[in-house]
């Protein structure tokens, strides 16, 4: 049988720590270019209704939003409240928002710009119908409902 050869009385050489702060930064940086922050605070309280067929946006820098529900904070008011960004709005500020919202978008992209509506389960229809009617004196005629998928039966 062989012997170890085991070093007693020699200590191993300390771990340097020089490069620490250089791969403690790497990953701050690398998390702050990955991570997506939320863009609004939602005001309104929006459970999103459930369909079986919907279809995905592909290009969702083509699309703003307009949650509709009962705001969060009771000093808001009762009823039915439209948000829009990160601002409470009335159904006839609509127009301006989404002129405003296209307004940013390239000049190719303005004709496919999308409204998407993210609508509580309780807002009445009629509600519903009277944004459709703000969006059609813009010209604003591609909308959509936010949906979440259906869990199929089995």
């Amino acid at each position: 049988m062989s012997k170890f050869n085991t070093r007693r009385g020699k200590d191993s050489p300390a771990i340097s720590t020089a490069s620490l702060p250089d791969i403690v930064f790497m990953l701050l940086f690398f998390f702050m270019t990955v991570t997506k922050m939320r863009e609004t605070e939602i005001l309104v309280k929006v459970k999103i209704p459930q369909a079986t067929e919907i279809t995905k946006i592909i290009e969702k820098r083509l699309v703003h939003y307009l949650y509709v529900g009962a705001p969060l904070d009771k000093g808001r008011g009762d009823g039915t409240r439209i948000q829009a960004n990160d601002a409470l709005i009335l159904k006839s500020d609509i127009p301006a928002y989404v002129s405003s919202e296209i307004a940013e978008l390239d000049e190719v992209d303005k004709a496919r710009a999308i409204t998407a509506i993210k609508g509580d389960v309780k807002v009445k229809a009629g509600i519903i119908t009277d944004i459709k009617a703000q969006l059609r004196e813009v010209n604003q005629l591609k909308m959509m409902y936010y949906t979440n998928r259906k869990p199929k039966k089995k």
